[in-house]
């Protein structure tokens, strides 16, 4: 019976509410932290999906910021100093590890140890 049921359960499923579910699947098999989980001045290790990349200046510095989301919450990843990453873009999936900072209300990573995940499915 749960078979059919999870079954139900993806079908009647937005495409929105399936992506979700999967990354935080990934997050528990690649054994990070989930961004939900995650408190001020911890330091932690998460995976997720690049929702959007901007340049924003930072007290006239620049300042490559991307939201990384892994299904139960987002995060800012912000990278002082820099204008451009190669492989930093919407859509890519990375894992970053550093220390979790509070920011008007949203969590940040500043300057992240990070590695780029393979595209497409693993």
């Amino acid at each position: 019976m749960g078979r059919i049921r999870r079954m139900l359960d993806r079908l009647s499923s937005s495409q929105e509410d399936l992506e979700s579910e999967e990354l935080r699947e990934d997050t528990e098999t690649a054994g990070c932290t989930r961004i939900g989980d995650c408190h001020d001045r911890q330091i932690v290790t998460v995976t997720g999906t690049l929702r959007t990349v901007t340049l924003r200046p930072r007290a006239g510095v620049p300042a490559l910021e991307a939201e990384l989301f892994d299904g139960s919450a987002a995060l800012d990843v912000v990278w002082l100093g820099r204008r451009s990453i190669v492989g930093i873009e919407p859509g890519r999936r990375l894992i970053a590890s550093g220390r979790v900072s509070l920011s008007r209300g949203r969590r940040v990573l500043f300057n992240p140890k990070y590695e780029l995940r393979p595209l497409g499915r693993e």
